[in-house]
């Protein structure tokens, strides 16, 4: 963490007509930040215990963290440990908790979908190759680029005065779908 702390501190020195042209790290901790989101999204997949899945998968969101950093997006760095890493990993592992994971593995397992799911990873294998092969011809033109207090500004003016309403109405649905979690789990205890 001290070194994502380093490129921190680096980004926030520079001066603003210079952070658009320089960049906050070397490769070295682009492709270091890349290789611990990868291994641990392996190790997502690959663990017995859901709950060593579900903290490598905060590891991965962490590592993605650091990678918005380095593209100037604190504000998407921060939302994605708060919401991410934050909230949505205490909820799967309060999910975790509550199901009982020692019945589910003593039943019979459903593996006939492999073919499905070799079908799937063809296909997204295909789609990465093609727009490897061709995406600056699928994407031209020049990336479009916002001050990062005007990005910022513009998400709070829509989300507290324009979407008011819908963003009150999901606070409430999570609000509920807590509520029922809780009594849920009170009535198995």
């Amino acid at each position: 963490m001290t070194l994502l702390a380093t490129a921190v501190t680096f980004v926030f020195a520079l001066e603003p007509a210079a952070q658009a042209m320089t960049p906050v790290a070397t490769h070295f901790f682009f492709y270091l930040l890349s290789a611990v989101a990868i291994i641990s999204a392996v190790f997502v997949i690959t663990r017995r215990s859901a709950v060593h899945s579900a903290l490598a998968l905060i590891v991965s969101l962490l590592a993605l963290a650091g990678l918005y950093l380095m593209l100037y997006a604190p504000f998407v760095a921060a939302v994605q440990i708060v919401v991410y890493a934050g909230g949505i990993m205490v909820l799967f592992l309060f999910v975790i908790m509550l199901v009982n994971l020692e019945l589910a593995a003593k039943e019979a397992q459903f593996n006939k979908q492999w073919i499905a799911g070799v079908l799937a990873a063809v296909c997204l294998a295909a789609l990465f190759a093609v727009v490897y092969y061709k995406g600056a011809a699928l994407f031209p033109g020049t990336p479009l680029t916002l001050a990062e207090t005007d990005n910022t500004q513009r998400i709070g003016i829509g989300l507290y005065q324009t979407y008011v309403l819908p963003f009150e109405i999901a606070s409430l649905l999570l609000l509920v779908a807590i509520v029922g979690a809780v009594v849920m789990a009170k009535k198995k205890i």
